[in-house]
């Protein structure tokens, strides 16, 4: 079966006041388009078009990394929905198959709600039309059913009273062949309060060409739109309270849940534990039996299986922390892999470095993997010893099984097991202090002579 997402994703936002697309702000560390197109995960679409306005160049930018095979279109004339879906008929002439049109700014529709109504395509439906029951219809367009047949969708500003009645209201999403679909549009006029083409109007004309239109039904909260600060804000809540529940249910421990904040493809396996206020940006993955300790915050990394990270910690993109390693508190990685029981648990800076297999990094470490121009490599041997507060200043390796002296600026190799010292040698003058403070105490009394003569 052939399928194409159309998703829509012209609009400007204004209630967000915002310099970006409203369809680029974020939930859960992803644009509320990517959600959207996400929405298709597991149905292998042979198309995505997305069809954009403000912000075009904004948009089709952040698509280009995560969804490269989505084709982008532009609507320059805002006409309403149905202008906007026809803007992608040219992108899908030839095509042959089902098209599901999506909103780049409704990010909860679910991969099963969208098979669903392929099933119902599948079961010799025209049309298919995605509802929800809402508990407040308001301004939403109104779903009028028959003896089970989906007769038309009137917007809330056109209805009657008894048409007002109905709680079964309109989410947008619709499936039907494309060629039927785009058939369809063409037949739709601006007829309306607004003057716009209204792509709800094709209900009414797919039935009077004798075609069949049904509604399939969802929760209300997948069809969330977002419009504004204060429902990006309510969309995030509802992300976070879903992902902390299913982590849980899964075998995740959050100690505290509400304070444990999640990306949308953040992955924890088994009997891991989580403590409170840790935050998981984008490309994070745990496996089984770490623990991840309070107040960390942890991007692009692996964690892997009987690891602790924290408390404090914070992993950058790049990291690998393995086996049963250690990172504790106040130390940052970026581009770091730390080998099985290696430990680096107090104060310390590893990038662009690889820490061998039960190697201990000593309080105060730090890779100087910069020169201001380039980025160099730290490699630290299986099993060797970095006294506190050494400097490694890369490029440089430590042998297996070597050690650096505590307080050492390390700036060429140590082989295995020996022992690298780099630093001034102590030099102690006897009764230096009081010389100095007595210096200190003339020359303050100089000055303040100086100041009351001049006043």
């Amino acid at each position: 079966m052939n399928l194409a997402l159309i998703v829509l994703a012209a609009g400007q936002g204004t209630r967000m006041k915002s310099s970006l697309p409203k369809v680029l702000h974020q939930v859960a560390g992803a644009p509320l388009v990517s959600h959207a197109i996400r929405s298709a995960d597991g149905l292998d679409p042979a198309r995505k078009i997305v069809v954009v306005g403000h912000g075009a160049d904004q948009v089709e930018k952040a698509l280009s990394t995560d969804f490269p095979d989505a084709q982008v279109v532009l609507q320059s004339d805002r006409l309403g929905t149905a202008h906007a879906v026809d803007q992608a008929r040219e992108s899908l002439a030839g095509f042959s198959g089902d098209a599901i049109v999506l909103y780049g700014d409704t990010p909860f529709i679910k991969p099963e709600t969208i098979q669903n109504m392929l099933l119902a395509k599948a079961d010799g439906f025209d049309v298919v039309v995605l509802g929800f029951d809402a508990a407040i219809p308001g301004k939403y367009g109104r779903l009028i059913v028959k003896d089970g047949a989906l007769m038309r969708i009137v917007e809330a500003k056109d209805a009657t009273a008894d048409e007002l009645d109905v709680t079964l209201c309109n989410s947008g999403v619709i499936c039907a062949d494309s060629e039927l679909l785009f058939d369809l549009i063409a037949q739709v006029g601006n007829d309306n309060a607004s003057g716009e083409y209204y792509l709800t109007d094709i209900v009414e004309i797919a039935n009077n060409a004798g075609k069949r239109c049904v509604a399939v039904t969802c929760d209300e909260f997948e069809t969330l739109g977002i419009n504004s600060r204060p429902e990006l804000a309510k969309a995030e809540a509802i992300f976070q309270t879903a992902a902390r529940h299913d982590a849980m249910v899964n075998g995740a421990t959050l100690q505290a849940a509400d304070s444990v904040y999640f990306s949308f493809d953040t992955k924890l396996g088994k009997d891991v534990v989580v403590e409170p206020n840790v935050v998981f940006g984008t490309g994070v993955t745990v496996k089984d039996n770490a623990n991840i300790r309070a107040f960390s915050h942890l991007e692009d990394c692996v964690i892997r299986k009987g690891a602790t990270v924290g408390p404090y910690a914070r992993i950058r993109p790049g990291s690998d922390i393995g086996e049963d390693a250690k990172v504790g508190n106040f130390v940052e990685t970026k581009k770091a892999l730390i080998a099985k029981g290696a430990k680096v648990n107090h104060l310390s800076y590893i990038g662009d470095a690889s820490v061998g297999e039960g190697a201990n990094i000593g309080a105060g470490t730090v890779t100087c993997n910069y020169d201001g121009v380039m980025k160099h490599q730290t490699n630290i041997g299986a099993g060797a010893f970095i006294g506190t507060n050494t400097s490694l200043v890369a490029p440089v390796s430590v042998g297996n099984g070597a050690m650096t002296a505590a307080g050492s600026v390390i700036t060429t190799d140590i082989p295995d097991d020996a022992l690298g010292v780099a630093r001034a040698p102590q030099k102690i003058s006897n009764g230096f202090v009081p010389r100095l403070v007595k210096k200190l105490k003339a020359a303050k009394e100089k000055r303040d002579a100086n100041k009351r003569t001049e006043g």
